[in-house]
């Protein structure tokens, strides 16, 4: 599964796709708006590395991250439906995670929550990379949440 193969889909759908990225840094935007002609399904991506930019630019709850922490599924929950909420998008991804190194017992380093939003649904989920090393945990998140988002827009109506 690839950003080609998401344009194609989201395309034909006529779907409008943002991101909200933390651990990632704007690899899954890149690699959607590496692809010629993603203008038609890419609206934007937040990079919101800090709690305070996904509080500001997301509207994530200060609430959820003093009581889940920043690599969680309440947050990826929050910052996907953020996403969408600030966007002129109908599909949106969000990824937080430890990608390394380091860590801690609770929060492995390749811990990645994902959380993906449309109007009438939000998803999340977790996933274990493990101690990969920090660019192949972030390059795995990634290509799953394109994965991701090929899935949600695959179950969207044309």
């Amino acid at each position: 599964m690839s950003a080609a193969e998401l344009l194609s889909i989201a395309k034909e759908r006529g779907i409008m796709i943002a991101t909200a990225e933390s651990c990632t840094g704007g690899m899954v935007s890149a690699a959607i708006t590496d692809i010629p002609g993603s203008s038609a399904i890419f609206d934007r991506g937040f990079v919101t590395y800090t709690n305070a930019a996904k509080q500001q630019l997301l509207g994530v709850s200060s609430a959820t991250l003093e009581t889940y922490g920043a690599v969680s599924e309440p947050t990826a929950r929050e910052m996907a439906q953020g996403a969408l909420e600030n966007s002129d998008a109908q599909l949106a991804v969000a990824i937080t995670g430890i990608a390394g190194p380091g860590g801690s017992e609770h929060k492995p380093e390749g811990q990645v929550c994902f959380g993906i939003a449309t109007a009438s649904s939000c998803e999340t989920e977790t996933i274990q990379f493990g101690s990969l090393g920090r660019d192949k945990v972030r390059q795995a998140a990634t290509h799953h949440a394109i994965r991701l988002l090929i899935k949600a827009a695959t179950a969207m109506p044309a």
